[in-house]
């Protein structure tokens, strides 16, 4: 296994890794909506969403590779009242063939975010 770092990304809160290489996969720890370059948290679904999927590319890129590679990605949303606006986001990012994605709602997240979304993408 080889860890993955960045300072383009959020930096892990916790005992982690922001992202794990193992074989030709990259595990990608579950990103939300911080802005890295001044700790605080983007501001409204919009931003939220978009900084998610920015620092996943971020994290994906230091890894060695890009988005498009991502195979695999769960999304945690706050409220599934906003499934379809993350959504048409989520679309910005990713593109045919889509990743395969499993999305549920949770009671809460870190720092109360609006979403966190995590990914497997190959290298």
């Amino acid at each position: 296994m080889k860890t993955v770092s960045t300072t383009k990304a959020p930096a892990a809160i916790g005992p982690y890794s922001q992202a794990q290489i193992c074989g030709n996969l990259v595990f990608a720890s579950g990103q939300i909506p911080i802005i890295p370059e001044t700790g605080e948290i983007a501001q409204g679904l919009e931003n939220q969403a978009n900084q998610v999927f920015k620092n996943i590319t971020e994290l994906l890129k230091a890894a060695g590779t890009d988005i498009s590679k991502t195979v695999k990605t769960t999304v945690f949303i706050k409220n599934m009242d906003d499934f379809a606006a993350i959504n048409a986001i989520y679309a910005n990012y990713f593109t045919e063939p889509y990743p395969a994605r499993s999305c549920v709602e949770v009671a809460r997240l870190p720092k109360d975010v609006l979403l966190e979304c995590e990914v497997i993408a190959e290298l």
